[in-house]
């Protein structure tokens, strides 16, 4: 899986540009700063967009092709991102070290996903925010981008089941349009999601 990202990221453009989603933007403005996870960094967009609003970002990634993006857009943009290569899988964090984690399209096959939501969760601080944008299943039938495999798009259910006993501020499918670099650009069917660590 490493190398199809490490040739993806491997060009000259950024694969779903250099702006933020916009989702994840609306949500982290407004926040109190402090200490951001981005699983599935890619090549940063919303990682070091986050620590252009003063943000310590820790963030990870599969791809070495992805980091070093990730660190020139850092560059560009005067700011800096704690990138590590990592599998989710073997994603291991303190519990309480973050105020927020970002999960904007990461996609995991079902046996990762549950234990890696559930671990998250655990590394938040009370109070602490998960922001979510992901495909939902409706995302199968449209050429904007994400998985061709059912099980690795989200629903509502699933969501609220993986981040049970959180305070769910957000949980919900929408139909919008995608203009995220050349990967994502479209008509899209999304999940959305907001939670807080009681």
């Amino acid at each position: 899986m490493a190398n199809l990202w490490d040739e993806r990221y491997s060009a000259r453009d950024y694969a779903f540009g250099k702006k933020p989603n916009v989702f994840f933007e609306s949500v982290i403005r407004p926040l109190k700063r402090g200490s951001l996870l981005v699983p599935g960094a890619g090549e940063g967009r919303d990682a070091v967009f986050a620590a252009t609003l003063g943000w310590k970002v820790d963030a990870f990634d599969l791809s070495l092709a992805g980091r070093n993006k990730c660190a020139a857009l850092a560059r560009e943009f005067k700011t800096a991102v704690n990138y590590t290569i990592m599998d989710a899988a073997a994603f291991k964090a303190g519990a309480g070290k973050y105020d927020a984690v970002a999960l904007i399209y990461f996609h995991l096959p079902p046996a990762v996903r549950q234990p890696f939501h559930r671990k998250v969760a655990q590394s938040l601080k009370k109070g602490g925010v998960i922001i979510m944008e992901a495909f939902n299943p409706l995302q199968i039938n449209n050429k904007s981008g994400g998985p061709k495999d059912l099980g690795m798009l989200y629903t509502p259910a699933m969501i609220e089941e993986d981040f049970a006993g959180m305070e769910i501020k957000q949980n919900e499918e929408a139909e919008t349009t995608l203009h995220e670099g050349k990967y994502h650009e479209g008509k899209a069917n999304v999940l959305r999601f907001v939670g807080i660590k009681k």
